[in-house]
């Protein structure tokens, strides 16, 4: 079954209009907290609900979950696939929930745990951000609850082809953050002082019940129906969590390095962590509109090509989603890299975002994007493995990358004496390491999907890329030689000019080099456009 382009690109909108007010939301963090330490707290707390929501929920929960309700869907029909569905969201209520009592309980030498570095470096140990933090993480902790069951609902209507609407839940939670945290936030504290913040966490919550809630009418309108089912000694359940253990590793290996970074950052100086999830959330945007949105829409076609093991269907959609992402990806990449403190100034300088805030945010922002490419081909190629029945490399892989970004990060902070911007780096090394292991532990599975085509297309991308990093360069020389003493409109309508000329030149030279991506990309948007 060949990638939808239709679907791809209604994953692609619904995605970029939630990482947009995502990045909104950050925006709102930055103007009121800056880089200061209770926001430095808020994410600390936020990074834990964060970390378990890919332990269990989006990342090897719906994985699991799609792969295996899919062949049951093309196996067996809608019935057995429904009584599947009801099984595990029944499961997943009543074991998320008790994860979420556990954590709450728990919630002091977790925070310990996190802490436990800046007891042991130079950075003042303070009982009162610690008290804090433990009060955000037990406000926060129910969000993974709402998450899982927000996973299998997705996971269940991308398997019946429905995409738009399970892609814009997250447009929901990024609104209820904004609208119930922002809210409350300023009715707790108008200062936004640091008790506003636990205001900003119920909006958490809030924005967690609200993605689960929106997908309800579409989930009835494929026909499900839910009903308790506590009957889980079942084959189908068996296969979920069988699938599920190596993929609670694997498929969070970049949240589990993320935390490890925070666990590091607290204890590097004030506003370390702060830095680190601001760049983090502009990473996240072309990762989130262009990887995921592939890798969203691949899922169930691995799961459908594998049903009769790996055939050249399997090996064409492979190639097609590794090149489709990195045509759209490595620009983005550049452009991070090449305009990191134009973009920071234009979008979060103003309020309690101050200068230092800016330099500080763009050195992690081009220490991420050097490992952004394949960070959005590890979306792709990853569930590959799980489709074929081979989820033990995902897991072993990630194992090992986990253990490279411990030791990376000891070394750059403790005997280099490097900053946050090290942790952003180790990301992107731990990121590449991961790629390429299981990019040739898949060629060796599955031989040759097209690898010298892929490579074609690449070395092109990059001829490309060069003209585009050309322009950012000059245009970042001539027009953003202090941004912050710009006007803000100044400030956005240059970049917009030379984002727009590097973009501009970058698809002549795809076009010229005849990278075949570029078709695709113009026959998407001209069918939208009729």
């Amino acid at each position: 079954m060949p990638i939808s382009r239709k679907a791809t690109w209604k994953v692609s909108f619904a995605v970029m209009a939630s990482r947009v007010l995502g990045l909104v939301r950050e925006m709102i963090f930055a103007a009121c907290f800056g880089g200061s330490k209770w926001m430095d707290c808020f994410y600390l707390a936020f990074k834990v609900p964060n970390l378990l929501r890919d332990l269990f929920a989006e990342g090897a929960l719906s994985q699991a979950f799609v792969t295996t309700f899919t062949k049951q869907l093309k196996t067996n029909g809608d019935r057995s696939a429904w009584q599947l569905a009801s099984k595990m969201l029944t499961l997943a209520a009543v074991f998320m929930s008790g994860i979420c009592v556990i954590g709450m309980i728990a919630a002091p030498w977790i925070v310990e745990a996190l802490t436990f570095l800046a007891r042991h470096t130079d950075r003042k140990y303070d009982p009162e951000q610690v008290a804090f933090i433990i009060t955000l993480v037990r406000i926060m902790f129910p969000f993974i609850l709402l998450l899982s069951l927000s996973a299998l609902v997705m996971g269940m209507l991308n398997a019946k082809n429905v995409f738009g609407i399970p892609a814009l839940s997250s447009c929901f939670f990024n609104l209820g953050c904004i609208i119930g945290g922002t809210g409350l936030g300023w009715w707790m504290d108008p200062e936004w002082g640091p008790r506003s913040l636990i205001g900003f966490s119920i909006g958490v919550l809030m924005g967690g019940l609200a993605q689960l809630s929106c997908q309800f009418p579409a989930l009835i309108g494929v026909g499900y129906r839910w009903h308790a089912d506590f009957q889980w000694r079942d084959s189908r359940v068996h296969k979920v969590i069988k699938l599920m253990i190596p993929a609670v590793i694997a498929a969070s290996v970049v949240q589990v390095n993320v935390m490890v970074n925070a666990i590091f950052a607290y204890g590097v100086g004030e506003g370390a962590v702060s830095w680190l999830s601001y760049a983090f959330r502009l990473m996240q945007l072309p990762i989130g509109v262009f990887g995921v949105a592939v890798a969203t829409v691949t899922l169930p076609a691995f799961s459908r090509a594998a049903t009769d093991g790996i055939t050249n269907e399997f090996k064409s959609i492979l190639q097609k989603g590794l090149g489709l992402v990195a045509f759209l990806v490595l620009p983005s990449t550049l452009m991070l890299v090449m305009l990191a403190e134009p973009i920071v100034s234009v979008l979060y300088e103003r309020g309690n975002f101050d200068s230092q805030d800016r330099q500080m945010t763009a050195i992690a922002l081009r220490a991420y994007g050097l490992g952004l490419l394949c960070y959005a081909w590890i979306k792709v190629i990853q569930p590959s493995f799980y489709a074929i029945d081979r989820r033990w490399v995902p897991m072993l892989v990630s194992l090992g990358s986990i253990g490279i970004n411990i030791g990376l990060n000891y070394h750059f902070v403790f005997n280099l004496g490097w900053g946050h911007e090290a942790l952003a780096l180790t990301t992107s090394v731990v990121a590449s390491v991961n790629f390429v292991v299981l990019f040739i532990t898949m060629r060796v599975l599955a031989g040759d999907f097209g690898t010298t085509s892929l490579l074609s297309v690449l070395l092109r991308l990059l001829i490309a890329g060069a003209l585009l990093a050309t322009i950012c360069h000059f245009g970042n020389a001539l027009l953003f030689a202090d941004p912050g003493a710009l006007p803000i409109l100044q400030r956005l309508g240059s970049l917009i000019l030379v984002c727009g000329l590097a973009a501009t030149g970058y698809l002549i030279a795809c076009h010229l080099l005849r990278v075949g991506e570029v078709r695709e990309a113009v026959k998407m948007i001209a069918s939208k456009l009729k």
